[in-house]
């Protein structure tokens, strides 16, 4: 594939434009009827593969973490879903968006971030109902080596 058809493709596929690579493992947490199908869609199809789900036993390169307002506490699901990548992994934490059932505070976002050792790389709106927050683990932020 050329640059060119390159940078097309992180224009118009969401899921390239948050990283995500061929190949990879990403496992989905907090899947429910109400996620972005769409979204999911495109994932799979940059990674070539399916998203694995909470029962996968192993390290993935990244986690896709659906969460809404009355899911539970915010830092809680942000720590569990870091036993689940390989270090310099990603999270990409999904809310509903403003004025949504489930919206989360980006402030409460950013604080739970913040207490569960992770760092903000990138927010995005991924669909007509989610925005999307890019979290890292502070070494992978640090460790570009």
């Amino acid at each position: 594939m050329s640059a060119t058809a390159d940078h097309a493709e992180e224009r118009t596929n969401p899921a390239a434009r948050l990283g995500f690579q061929p190949e990879q493992v990403v496992q989905e947490l907090g899947f429910d009827d109400d996620v972005d199908q769409e979204l999911r869609e495109a994932i799979q199809e940059v990674i070539g593969q399916d998203l694995v789900d909470e029962e996968y036993d192993d390290v993935a390169d990244a986690v896709v973490l659906w969460f809404r307002d009355d899911d539970g506490d915010l830092t809680d699901a942000l720590v569990d879903a870091t036993t689940y990548i390989e270090e310099g992994g990603s999270i990409l934490l999904l809310t509903p968006k403003t004025g949504r059932d489930g919206y989360v505070e980006p402030s409460e976002i950013s604080e739970a971030s913040t207490t569960a050792g992770l760092s903000a790389s990138k927010s995005v709106s991924v669909g007509k109902d989610w925005s999307g927050s890019r979290l890292v683990t502070p070494k992978a932020a640090k460790s570009k080596r």
